[in-house]
């Protein structure tokens, strides 16, 4: 008995040392298993101490975790030094930071990717919606000023029969969206308190209208729609906590104010964009970056602009490729903004492709110098061979391709059909190539087929060499035509909002790593 005493007070013991900061549980491989265990819903965030990112969200996410604590509820959050503990962080498949993954019911070989907002609203909403029931029963008026009170946006579903069809369509709808907390009532008295008269859907928000009423027919589909047309705001300004919401919806079309926030007429402007927001809403989703924040500079890049150059509009639209269009006047007022969206939706508006202007000595070194301007004439010369590295100046691995690519180019420079050459792709951009990551290398060979057939052999002088000689087959993908590759959805734009990379030997993202991409 005594034995068994101790044994006891022993595993008490050690699960008090699991230590926290700030309610987040600290984690490491030895206490792991044993934290799943005493806490079987968890949520954990993998981190880089020098990671900016991650510092960014600490007080978000700790501002969760003493919600959750503070409510009493069985939903703990944690979080792992990946650069110290990296056989963990190597376990569950950790490549950037931060990563965040959701450990349910002690099951350590399934853990769901949180993919959310990163405000401590959205992580509290979450992990409710993943360990609870999808909707709320709200008894009385209090429990509903509550949940109303405590969340940027909320749902109700006014019901006087539960179990209509309207009513399950509802918690169809609940458990399809994991970012919004939804509730039901069936009781008078919030009826009268929220004027609402009749069976219905009112979307509750701490921004714009305030709220919004769902005039639909009463659908899965009709209310999802409803919701993710309503829960954002007119305008959202592009932020590491806000970048998932904007991301994570299905409005693939964007309208982007590159603004700065201290300007005089920032609020002038704004109001115009709102304005024209207002004619777009669920179509287009509008967008403000304050164009001198340090960590935006990316995203101007991104789209060929400087900080002097701004106020500016840009629109890019998501679905199949990324395609970028420019106004033709820089004006922003609302009739101006709501005539280019009008001519995009359309279909009036022809693609913005940057180019620099060719340089006069493009052609003088072992390495030729591409841009927009000169691309169609030197790539797809029918009587050359042309290799292209499509990069980016800020790549690390760009960098380390740098000298073997020169090596390259010299050995080829008195060649009368090779070129050996490259084009800063962060500032060119070409109809016949979309280039989704860094370094990225494509051969045109000789013809008037107008092939274009991608390297992905070693990056070393032996493999390009041995590709070149071998006409593009040894080390390379099948020519095509159309140059249509397969596109990881982390090599959208989104990316700038999303984990800082890990330095491995893989490409980088045309917008970097998630968190990094412009």
């Amino acid at each position: 008995m005594l034995k068994f005493f101790i044994l006891c007070t022993l595993a008490v013991a050690s699960r008090a040392e699991i230590a926290e900061e700030d309610d987040v549980l600290i984690l490491t491989k030895s206490n792991f298993d044993e934290a799943l265990s005493a806490h079987p819903n968890i949520l954990v965030e993998f981190y880089a101490p020098w990671c900016g990112h991650c510092k960014a969200l600490a007080p978000e996410y700790a501002k969760a975790a003493g919600i959750l604590k503070g409510e009493g509820l069985e939903i703990r959050l944690g979080k792992v030094d990946a650069t110290e503990e990296t056989d963990l962080a190597q376990d569950f498949g950790v490549r950037g930071y931060p990563t965040i993954k959701f450990f349910k019911g002690g099951d350590k070989e399934s853990p769901k990717e949180y993919s959310a907002g990163r405000q401590a609203d959205d992580f509290v909403s979450w992990l409710k919606k993943r360990t609870g029931p999808a909707v709320a029963v709200l008894a009385d008026v209090t429990a509903a000023q509550s949940l109303i009170a405590d969340h940027e946006v909320v749902v109700v579903g006014f019901f006087k029969d539960m179990e209509s069809a309207g009513a399950k369509a509802f918690e169809m709808a609940a458990e399809a969206i994991e970012d919004v907390p939804f509730g039901k009532t069936s009781d008078d008295a919030i009826f009268t308190k929220f004027e609402v008269t009749q069976d219905g859907i009112v979307l509750f928000k701490k921004f714009d209208e305030g709220r919004n009423t769902f005039d639909g027919e009463l659908t899965k589909e009709g209310i999802l729609s409803f919701v993710k047309a309503n829960q954002l705001p007119l305008v959202i300004e592009f932020t590491e906590q806000t970048a998932p919401k904007i991301f994570g919806g299905e409005i693939k079309s964007h309208i982007l104010m590159f603004l700065p926030k201290a300007a005089s007429d920032f609020q002038e402007k704004m109001d115009q964009f709102k304005k024209a927001a207002e004619s777009f809403k669920g179509q287009i989703l509008f967008i403000f970056i304050d164009s001198e924040v340090d960590d935006n500079q990316r995203i101007l890049e991104f789209f060929g602009l400087k900080k002097e150059e701004c106020p500016a509009i840009r629109l890019i639209t998501l679905e199949d490729e990324m395609t970028k269009y420019k106004p033709a006047i820089e004006t922003i007022t609302a009739e101006a903004i709501v005539k280019f969206c009008t001519e995009f939706k359309e279909g009036k508006l022809k693609p913005h492709l940057m180019s620099q202007d060719i340089p006069k000595d493009w052609d003088q070194t072992p390495v030729k110098v591409l841009v927009g301007k000169n691309f169609e004439e030197v790539a797809f010369d029918p009587k050359k061979n042309v290799f292209v590295e499509f990069y980016a100046p800020w790549c690390g691995h760009c960098k380390q391709l740098t000298p073997i690519w020169e090596k390259l180019a010299e050995k080829y420079k008195d060649s009368a059909d090779i070129v050996v050459a490259k084009m800063d792709s962060t500032a060119n951009e070409v109809e016949a190539v979309k280039v989704h990551s860094f370094p990225t290398l494509k051969f045109f060979p000789v013809g008037d087929e107008r092939k274009v057939i991608d390297y992905n052999g070693e990056r070393t002088l032996e493999g390009l060499t041995k590709f070149l000689e071998s006409g593009g087959t040894e080390g390379g993908a099948p020519a095509s035509d159309d140059n249509d590759e397969e596109e990881d959805d982390d090599d959208e734009y989104d990316q700038d909002f999303a984990e800082d990379a890990d330095d491995t030997d893989e490409e980088e993202s045309v917008v970097e790593s998630k968190h990094d991409e412009f």
